[in-house]
């Protein structure tokens, strides 16, 4: 799958790619506001429905990324430890009453 994914990036080029991204971002983000504005109305074909609307558009993004994630070369045990850092910040913060509910 690598070789497919920076094969795309390069034939796109990195800056389509990065308006490409913005854009699919954008796409999650409406599909996740749709399911979340509705989700108290929800009849259960309709909420399979924008569930996996949000489930491909979330794929969409996934696949962004990881184009930037092998084009930029990054090294995974570094990435993991990022975000085991970021989450363990938010934990923190949350429990120290950091945010707001």
């Amino acid at each position: 799958m690598e070789k497919d994914l920076l094969k795309i990036i390069e034939h796109f080029g990195v800056n389509n790619q990065q308006r490409k991204l913005q854009e699919e971002v954008f796409e999650l983000n409406e599909a996740i506001m749709e399911y979340r504005y509705d989700e108290n109305k929800i009849y259960l074909e309709v909420e399979k429905c924008l569930k996996g609307h949000i489930a491909e558009e979330m794929v969409d993004v996934m696949i962004l990324v990881k184009q930037f994630y092998y084009y930029y070369q990054f090294d995974e045990d570094t990435m993991l430890k990022i975000e085991e850092n970021k989450i363990n910040r938010t934990l923190e913060r949350i429990e120290s009453g950091y945010y707001e509910k």
